[in-house]
Parts: C-alpha cells; sequence; structure tokens
C-alpha cells in the first residue's frame, strides 16, 4: 500500500519523531541520574529508551518497507547494494534538508525571537528578558553551527553512495582545509575566518591561537578533541 502524502503517512512520520526524540531525552535523562549517583534510575531510563527506540524502528518500518528484510542471506550482491543505497540515499535528503533549509530558517526565526522578545518585555522583566535574548541568542548561533556539520554529513554519505556504486571506499583529504579544525564528538566544524566571538575568539584567529581551555561551543568538548578538518573523498578501489 502506498501511504505516500495520507494522514496516516503524516502520522507515522510524528510518531516516529517523538519516539526517536524520547530516546535521546531518556539517554540525557540516564546521564543526569548516573552523574547523581542514581544507578537504577539511570538504568530504567537507559532500558526505556531501548524500548523506545524499538518503537521508531516499528514505525520507520512502515514508512520504508522496501528496507525491511527478511532474509539477508537470501539476497544478491545487487540487492545488497540496492538497499544500502537506498539508506544512504534518504540519509542525504535528511543533511541536506537540515542544512539547506532547517538550520538557516532556526537560525533567523531565533534571531527575530531573540530582539521582540527582549524589547517586548525589557521594561518590565528586565533580568527575564535578558535571560530569554540569551537563549535566542545561543539557539541562534548553534542552528549556524549545525548547518555546516550537516553539510559534512551529508558529503560524507554522498561519497559513500558513489563508493558503494563504484567500488571505491570513503577517505579523507591528504591534507587539512584552510585551518578549520573537526570536533571529534560533534562535528562541529572551527573556521578561523569566523572565529567564535561568544567565546571571545575572534575572526582571523588561527586554531593553534585558541587557549587549551576553550571548549566546543555545540557540545562543550576540550581543545584536545578537535583534529585538523579534511575533506571528505572517494577512494578509488
Amino acid at each position: 500500500m502506498d501511504l505516500s502524502g495520507s494522514r496516516t503517512q503524516a502520522n507515522l512520520e510524528a510518531a516516529f519523531g517523538g519516539e526517536s526524540m524520547a530516546n535521546r531525552k531518556y539517554l540525557f535523562f540516564a546521564d543526569v541520574a548516573k552523574q547523581l549517583g542514581h544507578s537504577e534510575l539511570a538504568k530504567l531510563f537507559r532500558d526505556t529508551a531501548a524500548q523506545e527506540t524499538e518503537h521508531a524502528f516499528a514505525h520507520f518500518r512502515l514508512l520504508h518497507p522496501e528496507l525491511v528484510i527478511d532474509d539477508a542471506a537470501a539476497l544478491s550482491d545487487a540487492q545488497k547494494q540496492a538497499l544500502l543505497a537506498r539508506c544512504l540515499e534518504l540519509a542525504i535528503e535528511g543533511e541536506t534538508y537540515e542544512y539547506t533549509t532547517m538550520y538557516p530558517e532556526f537560525a533567523a526565526q531565533a534571531r527575530s525571537d531573540r530582539d521582540s522578545g527582549a524589547v517586548a518585555e525589557f521594561n518590565d522583566q528586565i533580568d527575564e528578558s535578558k535571560q530569554h535574548a540569551g537563549i535566542f541568542r545561543t539557539a541562534a548561533k548553534n542552528f549556524g553551527l549545525l548547518a555546516p556539520i550537516e553539510q559534512h554529513h551529508a558529503e560524507r554519505y554522498g561519497i559513500a553512495l558513489e563508493a558503494l556504486a563504484g567500488g571505491g571506499s570513503l577517505g579523507e583529504a591528504a591534507e587539512p582545509l584552510g585551518g578549520k579544525w573537526i570536533c571529534k564528538v560533534c562535528s562541529m566544524i572551527y573556521d578561523p575566518a569566523s572565529g567564535d566571538p561568544d567565546s571571545g575568539i575572534a575572526p582571523g584567529t588561527p586554531f593553534e591561537a585558541i587557549a587549551d581551555d576553550w571548549q566546543c561551543p555545540i557540545c562543550g568538548a576540550r581543545k584536545a578533541s578537535f583534529v585538523p578538518y579534511r575533506e571528505p573523498e572517494l577512494i578509488a578501489a
């Protein structure tokens, strides 16, 4: 049955998104409980997160029955390659939407909300307005930083798709690109042309000149967690 454009398709997509979000949320709660020394509660959150993953998978199988595998051993090499190619195509589609549409729109809205929210409440609720402005400003910054990350992911998936079709493999350029460095934890890319003004790092600052106590503005990882950024590339077989 083709669900394209139906309300059921929309509901399944919403359910998949909800279950997926619940999984990550409960894993976050598990980390909080672990840090507070409550191992039993941490385990409860992790177990529930795993169950939410199974719920999400069930919804996704209905959305993409072409990816459901009954017997992998019975598939030909061509069929296996077609399934992997479909996975990469969907991954590229999602990442491309994120860096071309979703995060740019989110960043623009966050900047707008920061201004209107701060002005509207500033006279009567100065402290709250400052807090709101700070939250919106941080959101706008994060959305802006996430867009090139999703582009990086999409490029890697695209090359992996090429490799799948041509027999090569996904690799990286031999030389780092333009003084850029990438976080091994979240893939945030530090570009010296932009710097990190919110952390006091002026545009034009080489990564090597940043203090060792600087942290990734997205995930908080240490400077030592960054490595020189090399563009993904296809390595011939």
